[in-house]
């Protein structure tokens, strides 16, 4: 069984992951190519931990260390179209590079996600890029948000050389994700490809400082930020034939709220679930939404 991160150094590895995913527009889509008739098969499930990460009592498969869990959202996917076996390749800290390249995690190594696919495949979800475009970029900010919880500490370092470096790593993320669809396609020329974007983990004002590390003044921020990686996952979905999943119009369900509301976890999160990822629910949503936007 795989246990819950607690270790500091592990909690703001996860909270730079999803520190910016707080809210988004409503979900959009484009057109895809036409499901074959009688339905799917051949589901292919790509992604990090967003994908990945359901209830911890519910982990399986192997490496153990990727954390996908029963209740993700291929697993509710899978469900709801009655398909009897797909492939979960999800792996919590991928990356576009994890689609090509082995992932090392903890008990063992993930084999590149790509190779799940074949010219049979019939659809495919993936969700990528919040770790290209963060990256280590904000455990600084969880950091110094102690030092002005009120203020807007990390804004201020990350523009402070005139440039917003967050929003230059969100944009430079952009044609890694291309290179990502183009590369399914190529590998599963007849599938229907589903970009999804990421839950919110804060609200668009206020948060709550210390649950969510991120200082107050800091939130709108933060939340321009995760409305541009929205966007621009999906103008890389538009410009690259597959469909955009965009759960980041789910406001009231952020980590600031209480249990039985929220989706998406706070630091110190629920029993049974992972710091700043989404729960259960959070994954049922986003299987839902997956499936009101295919033909």
């Amino acid at each position: 069984m795989r246990h819950r991160p607690t270790a500091t150094r592990i909690r703001l590895t996860a909270l730079l992951t999803s520190a910016l995913v707080v809210a988004g527009g409503p979900a959009a889509g484009v057109p895809a190519t036409a499901a074959p008739v009688g339905g799917y098969d051949g589901y292919v499930a790509l992604g990090d931990s967003y994908a990945a990460y359901g209830s911890v009592s519910k982990s399986y498969g192997t490496p153990a260390g990727c954390g996908r869990a029963r209740d993700d959202y291929p697993n509710g996917l899978a469900t709801a179209l009655g398909l009897a076996g797909f492939a979960d390749v999800t792996c919590g800290d991928a990356t576009t590079l994890s689609m090509t390249a082995p992932e090392p995690v903890p008990g063992g190594v993930n084999p590149p996600q790509f190779d799940a696919l074949g010219p049979d495949t019939e659809l495919v979800t993936v969700t990528i890029g919040a770790k290209d475009a963060f990256s280590d970029l904000l455990a600084a900010c969880a950091a110094i948000a102690g030092t002005d919880p009120q203020g807007n500490p990390c804004q201020r370092a990350y523009t402070a050389s005139g440039t917003d470096l967050a929003l230059a790593a969100i944009d430079a993320t952009r044609p890694k994700v291309e290179g990502v669809l183009d590369g399914v396609h190529a590998r599963s020329p007849h599938a229907t490809v589903v970009l999804v974007g990421y839950l919110p983990l804060l609200p668009p004002t206020t948060g709550c400082w210390p649950d969510v590390p991120i200082a107050r003044g800091d939130v709108p921020y933060a939340y321009g930020l995760q409305k541009r990686l929205n966007a621009v996952l999906g103008e890389a979905a538009a410009g690259h034939r597959a469909v955009f999943g965009d759960p980041g119009g789910a406001l009231g369900h952020d980590a600031c709220r209480p249990p039985g509301e929220r989706w998406v976890e706070p630091l110190d999160p629920a029993p049974d679930t992972n710091a700043t990822h989404p729960n259960p629910a959070g994954q049922a949503h986003v299987a839902a939404l997956i499936r009101s936007l295919l033909p």
